[in-house]
């Protein structure tokens, strides 16, 4: 197995004073209400993501900032409620203000070529405060830009896109569409392909709303142990599994669960390692969060064009006694079902939800939350530079994202980047190791899901 490590890569970028970018051409003056999914608790956040290029030979002349710059005011015109502000009303209901104020804007220059970064195209990446610059007074929810982007040019010719999103606008889903707009029209388009549709009350409540599942992933969870991670002493790595190691993880597995998909297979992995990693009371519950696409899951399917927020945290839970001690069919097992809860039923019960207990926030509390970003389409996102080199979430956080990634070897695979304090992060490349280098088949044929003779 390979593990990255942070890269010791510095340089310093130059950049002019921020600008708002408006809509090229007038937009309507309107109030556009967020669904209830959109503006619970645990979106209300700024997500950052890259997007690296490399010199294209056929574009000299060409000069990325002034293409971009030109292409987003373009795209504002289809998409002019992200070129307004977020306000709340009562019941911390958030409407957004189509002002067409615009979304901030960067133009820097790095003093970096792209091959100085060697390998090191993975989070976290160096310098990341440099490639997108947190304008003071930007990151707020409401009455702030709603997208903030930096486009840095490298020494080589190639650019860095750098984009921060207010999470309750888009989910990745949402924001490729948008960026995909940026990017036909920067190709000569007039008009995106696929026209956004707002339609947020689609996925409003019901009257009178009614929560029909238990929504484990919203339990009030008190940390009276301390087991929410330090932010202090924390690293980070991110590990690469290619085809050798998915294959050896699934010789854990009994023959009848090997065709599980890798998203389940890694989750599952991740999480049993990640559990046994950060030691919490074998009493406790912990629990997986993964983050399901719901779009595919509407019995009348959402608008193609719908960029808003349409997702779950749908949650199993489990002690941690038995999460460290079964073997991984156990931890899969419970991540395919709950992956499998997410219908559209669930998806109204998440708004109703919402809408009886004051929008609440996912429990981050011995939870590993965990989103597969492989089939967003990030990677296809062609400026005329040709497709990135990397493109996805710049760094770990609280969310574990899997992403599409090519190692120096040119072996294609998912790149998974997690932190952890330094202490626990050592235990959990061990274990990982472990799982790849020594599948027991011996016991796995014959075992279910009972605990282990062994201790934790």
């Amino acid at each position: 197995m390979t593990s990255y490590s942070p890269t010791s890569l510095e340089f310093t970028v130059r950049r002019r004073e921020p600008e708002l970018i408006a809509p090229a051409k007038p937009t309507p003056h309107e109030f556009k209400y967020l669904s209830d999914i959109d503006d619970q608790e645990g979106l209300r956040f700024q997500l950052p993501h890259l997007q690296i290029y490399r010199n294209e030979p056929t574009m000299i002349g060409q000069d990325p900032v002034t293409v971009i710059r030109k292409a987003i005011a373009e795209a504002l015109v289809f998409y002019y409620p992200l070129a307004g502000r977020l306000s709340e009303r009562p019941g911390r209901k958030l409407v957004v203000d189509c002002t067409g104020e615009g979304i901030l804007f960067i133009e820097a220059d790095a003093n970096v070529r792209l091959e100085q970064f060697g390998d090191a195209l993975y989070p976290p990446f160096p310098c990341l405060d440099e490639l997108l610059y947190n304008v003071p007074g930007s990151s707020g929810i409401l009455g702030c830009p709603l997208l903030l982007i930096q486009v840095t040019r490298l020494m080589c010719g190639g650019f860095i896109f750098a984009i921060r999103l207010n999470h309750t606008m888009c989910d990745a889903v949402g924001q490729t569409r948008f960026v995909s707009a940026v990017v036909e029209i920067a190709r000569g388009a007039r008009a995106p392909s696929v026209p956004p549709v707002w339609e947020r009350e689609l996925l409003s409540s019901r009257d009178p709303p009614r929560v029909t599942f238990l929504h484990r992933e919203y339990d009030d969870v008190p940390d009276t142990k301390g087991t929410l991670l330090p932010r202090d002493d924390m690293v980070h790595r991110s590990f690469f599994f290619g085809p050798t190691e998915v294959a050896a993880l699934r010789k854990h597995l009994p023959s009848q669960l090997r065709t599980c998909t890798k998203f389940e297979l890694l989750t599952a992995c991740i999480w049993r390692c990640r559990t046994i990693a950060i030691q919490p009371d074998p009493e406790e519950d912990v629990r997986v969060m993964c983050i399901v696409n719901a779009r595919a899951k509407f019995n009348q399917p959402l608008p193609v064009g719908y960029y808003g927020n349409v997702f779950a945290y749908t949650a199993a839970v489990t002690s941690a006694e038995k999460l460290c001690k079964y073997p991984l069919e156990y931890a899969l097992e419970l991540v395919k079902k709950a992956k499998g809860d997410v219908t559209e039923e669930y998806m109204r019960s998440v708004a109703d939800l919402m809408v009886l207990k004051g929008r609440p926030k996912f429990t981050c509390v011995r939870a590993y939350v965990v989103s597969d970003l492989t089939r967003i389409g990030f990677s296809e996102l062609d400026f005329g530079w040709g497709k990135p080199v990397y493109a996805a979430p710049a760094e770990a956080g609280v969310a574990i994202f899997h992403i599409p990634f090519k190692n120096h070897k040119g072996e294609v695979g998912i790149l998974v980047p997690i932190w952890l304090p330094e202490l626990a992060m050592e235990r959990l490349v061990k274990e990982i190791e472990s799982m790849i280098k020594e599948p027991r088949m011996d016991r796995i044929e014959n075992t279910s899901t009972t605990p282990l003779k062994s201790a934790m």
